[in-house]
């Protein structure tokens, strides 16, 4: 299927300028709840709306302290161990599946916390989101992937860019 003249594909594999291969792939076909327990999907869907909700809040109220952004409801979910858990079992799948393709690694997305490691010798990689943690993964001119993130990249700006201040007017 195309959108815009972009080719849509639920899954692909890519080779990047290094000549690397990677499945492509948003991740959701591997997830045992989504798949099996679709009434515990929703349930965790409208859990994880409200706490972005409450996130918006808190993140509000830290950027008028002058505090960098931080996600409630992404530390609440990696706080949980079943979480904790389940990410594991997702990726090994995933690792496992990019194997079975003959490929170097994977790239994909679902699980909303970015993250690079090597499992088994797969190379995995995951996206994160750009709603709540603000990450991306960029591949560069010479095929190398990286982890951009976003509220970092604004701190770094700001370290960058010198401090504007008005001019101090002396009383006599």
């Amino acid at each position: 299927a195309t959108f815009g003249g972009i080719e849509i594909h639920e899954q692909i594999i890519h080779e990047a300028a290094d000549g690397a291969r990677y499945l492509v792939l948003h991740g959701d076909v591997f997830d045992v709840v989504v798949v099996h327990a679709r009434w515990l999907a929703l349930l965790g869907d409208w859990a994880y709306e409200a706490a972005l909700r409450l996130s918006m809040a808190v993140s509000f109220v830290r950027r008028k302290m002058g505090l960098p952004y931080w996600s409630l409801s992404a530390w609440a979910k990696h706080r949980v161990k079943t979480a904790v858990n389940f990410i594991g079992s997702f990726e090994t799948c995933l690792a496992e599946e990019a194997r079975r393709e003959g490929v170097e690694g994977v790239i994909c997305g679902h699980i909303h916390h970015a993250a690079e490691r090597h499992i088994d010798g797969v190379r995995y990689v995951n996206t994160g989101d750009w709603v709540e943690s603000c990450t991306a993964v960029i591949e560069r001119h010479d095929g190398r992937l990286e982890i951009i993130r976003f509220a970092d990249e604004v701190r770094a700006e700001r370290e960058r860019r010198p401090v504007e201040r008005a001019p101090l007017a002396l009383a006599s």
